[in-house]
């Protein structure tokens, strides 16, 4: 095939669109408004140690950021964490998530009427999930309803909201359950139980082969980026801000600071807010674009001293409840992801910020450091500072998918010109293996357009 294509955006999904687009013999030029291209697959230096900034790893099972790097021979280089579990923050310390939950809900009910993160009341609440009839509407609705109706508020607030909404950053009595976590709602449809589908997605997963539920390469996710980049070669221009795409007589124009980029069709993939911004003026789905809604996070990394590393417990990290601590969640690094470079070293990494709870972003380092460390302290045998520690703010740069997301999108999509696309966090999954997956849709949708008009 032949056409040329402007990728907005240096990201993994813009990354991503362009090798799919060489794939198919189509002329790609990415352009990242940015010095470097990754988005926000990137490390950082804390105490002469490499560490996430952004995203940690891929979910395995969703296939397509994996099977990505095994297309780009990097497969061999992923690995698997060497800590699962999960703990919750409560008054009485951290409790661990019950083994062989799905969506933070137990597949044993044993397991379920034991755990002494709820109260005994919060339990029983949640056990009328078996007895309650199941919604009869088809109709999409916010993740904390569906939780809230079938096992309560209890349960709800103080340990499953805090898992899935965190991963959000959202309110889960905003977040839509079909744009998140829509196999909720196929187990009361299917199993007229929360508990029930819980079960059964149990023992699905124990019938299957398995594998880890999560990879990434050995130096990071960035490899996955750093690779693509290296593919694209010269067709990628950093530093080359799009200011607007306007119509040409035969075809689009990108206009940027510096210069003009004219091409055939246009592949955006910024966050919505500047797609709108970017999209002719009479393009009816601007306005829908920047209505999609932004919060601001932070990520901050702490490097404690040698002979630290085994005062954290057996498992992957923990969630907090909403306002209980200033943070929202961490991740032990160093249990999680060992590596030789840390030695014996516990190295953490806790996640601030949320939506409601964004005030928290805009304090100085020195307060969010201080403020982590001492309840990570208060709460776990580590000194009360860290030898080294650093943040990163993510301004308005975590997507919430609100009820209707989907129909949303698909009216967005309705309302670009014809030549002009739209993907990326934003639309279509926060995570990089849904980013990678409907960048390749967007690639195919682009190709099927240039092919259509080589005809025309």
């Amino acid at each position: 095939m032949s056409g040329r294509v402007a990728v907005i955006g240096g990201g993994v999904s813009g990354l991503t669109t362009a090798y799919r687009l060489d794939a198919a013999g189509i002329d790609a030029t990415v352009l990242e408004a940015g010095p470097t291209t990754g988005g926000k697959l990137r490390s950082v230096e804390v105490g002469g140690l490499r560490l996430p900034a952004g995203p940690d790893s891929f979910l395995a099972r969703k296939p397509w950021a994996v099977e990505l790097c095994r297309e780009l021979g990097i497969g061999d280089e992923l690995v698997a964490p060497r800590a699962s579990g999960a703990f919750l923050w409560t008054a009485a310390g951290l409790v661990p998530y019950p083994t062989g939950t799905a969506f933070g809900i137990p597949g044993d009910l044993g397991d379920a009427f034991r755990w002494p993160g709820l109260s005994r009341r919060g339990r029983r609440r949640a056990f009328l999930d078996l007895l309650k009839p199941k919604r009869r509407v088809d109709a999409d609705e916010s993740l904390g309803g569906l939780l809230r109706r079938r096992l309560g508020d209890e349960a709800t607030d103080l340990a499953i909201g805090p898992l899935l909404g965190g991963l959000y950053a959202g309110d889960v009595d905003q977040l839509s359950v079909r744009a998140t976590f829509p196999e909720l709602q196929k187990w009361e449809a299917a199993q007229g139980s929360l508990l029930r589908g819980a079960q059964v997605a149990s023992r699905n997963g124990r019938r299957s082969v398995g594998g880890p539920m999560f990879l990434k390469p050995r130096a990071g996710v960035e490899r996955l980026t750093d690779v693509l980049a290296e593919r694209a070669g010269d067709r990628v221009h950093t530093d080359a801000r799009a200011t607007a795409v306007e119509r040409a007589s035969d075809g689009w124009r990108v206009l940027m600071a510096d210069g003009v980029v004219e091409a055939d069709a246009v592949v955006i993939t910024v966050d919505a807010p500047a797609a709108a911004g970017l999209l002719p003026r009479d393009a009816a789905a601007a306005p829908k674009l920047a209505q999609i809604p932004f919060v601001s996070t932070a990520a901050v990394l702490f490097v404690y001293p040698e002979g630290t590393a085994g005062d954290l417990p057996d498992g992957s990290g923990f969630v907090v409840p909403r306002g209980a601590a200033p943070m929202t969640a961490s991740t032990w690094l160093s249990a999680k992801w060992p590596d030789p470079a840390y030695g014996d070293r516990a190295v953490l990494r806790c996640f601030v910020g949320a939506a409601g709870e964004e005030d928290i972003v805009d304090a100085p380092d020195a307060d969010l450091i201080a403020a982590c460390a001492r309840h990570l302290a208060a709460l776990l045998p580590l000194p009360d500072r860290p030898e080294h520690a650093a943040v990163v703010r993510w301004p308005a740069a975590m997507p919430q998918y609100l009820v209707g997301h989907l129909d949303r999108v698909a009216e967005i999509r309705d309302g670009l010109p014809a030549g002009i696309f739209v993907t990326g966090q934003s639309l279509d999954g926060v995570g990089i293996a849904d980013c990678v997956r409907a960048a390749g849709t967007a690639a195919e949708q682009v190709a099927t357009y240039l092919a259509q008009e080589a005809r025309a």
